[in-house]
């Protein structure tokens, strides 16, 4: 299905407005300041301020050296061959090679008039600032990306929730028709939204952490400790009273996945278990001793997982989660 994307509405909007402020200040070339604006519209708000200085600088030092050099040499193609030997690398040596094409759009002008005056660097100064002030000005609109990121975040805790249910099932039953399909699209959905989190904070010029980032970084460390533990629980070939126990507090833990920071509530629990534990009687055959030794493994590792989300800390300035 056909769909037109808001940054190409923007940049249809902005590369119109460009141009009929360029022409109704009856400027020489004035198409050109849409085409600055379409080089100039980017994704996020923070890339569009950056490109937009780094185009601006190109275009003021392209100008400077397009004025020396067909001053000097003349206004042949062998000065642009020139032109663009000391051009190009004074951009990369300033990191601000993005602005290549857009100052040459501005350097063929001064070729074509082929006579330097006041008027025409004013032309094309007026050009420029019009061509980037639209794009930024078009480009203050991003839309939220907060409901999408909630809505991944909400997705990811179901997931979570259902693993450390088909681990309480498998603990207890032994068995388990589960093929693992929420580890896997898990992996996939953290990725996404680690890229979606990144943007988001991109669209925020003023600042550096995202607590969403952060929270999806969280989780990714958690998925790694569920990872670890499904070998742990196909070695229990053996059902020992703990076992229960453990499902129990793992059905609880499950209901419990929530954004906010209770791990501490779990820790405690859990050291509970632990104790509870530690008094009941030791093992009397192997595959009891086995059993419960991947029982103690996988407790350590529910332990590390709690960690992990207790010292997840939003930073007070951003919206605070649910």
């Amino acid at each position: 299905m056909f769909k037109i994307g808001y940054r190409t509405l923007k940049t249809a909007l902005g590369t119109a407005g460009a141009v009929a402020i360029a022409q109704w200040l009856d400027l020489d070339f004035f198409a050109s300041a849409g085409i600055i604006t379409i080089l100039c519209v980017q994704k996020t708000k923070r890339k569009s301020v950056k490109d937009s200085w780094a185009r601006f600088l190109a275009c003021l030092i392209g100008m400077i050296f397009a004025v020396l050099v067909f001053e000097i040499l003349g206004y042949h193609p062998l000065s642009i061959v020139v032109l663009l030997i000391l051009f190009i690398p004074t951009t990369l040596i300033l990191k601000v090679q993005g602005g290549i094409v857009t100052s040459s759009v501005i350097n063929f002008h001064i070729y074509t008039v082929s006579d330097l005056s006041v008027n025409l660097i004013v032309n094309e100064l007026a050009l420029i600032v019009i061509g980037i002030g639209f794009a930024l000005l078009v480009n203050m609109y991003m839309p939220s990306k907060q409901n999408q990121l909630e809505e991944m975040q909400a997705k990811l805790e179901k997931y979570f929730s259902k693993i450390l249910n088909e681990f309480a099932k498998y603990i207890r039953d032994g068995d388990s028709d589960w093929n693992g399909q929420e580890i896997t699209e898990a992996v996939s959905l953290l990725e996404k939204s680690k890229n979606q989190a990144i943007l988001n904070l991109e669209n925020h010029i003023f600042r550096y952490e995202d607590v969403y980032y952060h929270y999806f970084k969280m989780r990714e460390k958690q998925l790694d400790i569920f990872e670890r533990m499904m070998p742990l629980l196909t070695s229990i070939e053996h059902h020992v009273e703990q076992a229960d126990m453990l499902a129990d507090y793992m059905e609880e833990l499950a209901e419990g996945i929530h954004p906010e920071n209770t791990a501490h509530i779990y820790i405690t629990k859990l050291e509970e278990l632990k104790i509870s534990f530690k008094q009941m009687p030791l093992p009397t055959t192997r595959n009891e001793f086995e059993a419960r030794s991947a029982l103690a493994h996988l407790v350590y590792e529910l332990d590390q997982y709690l960690i992990i989300k207790q010292q997840f800390k939003p930073v007070k300035e951003y919206r605070v989660f649910r």
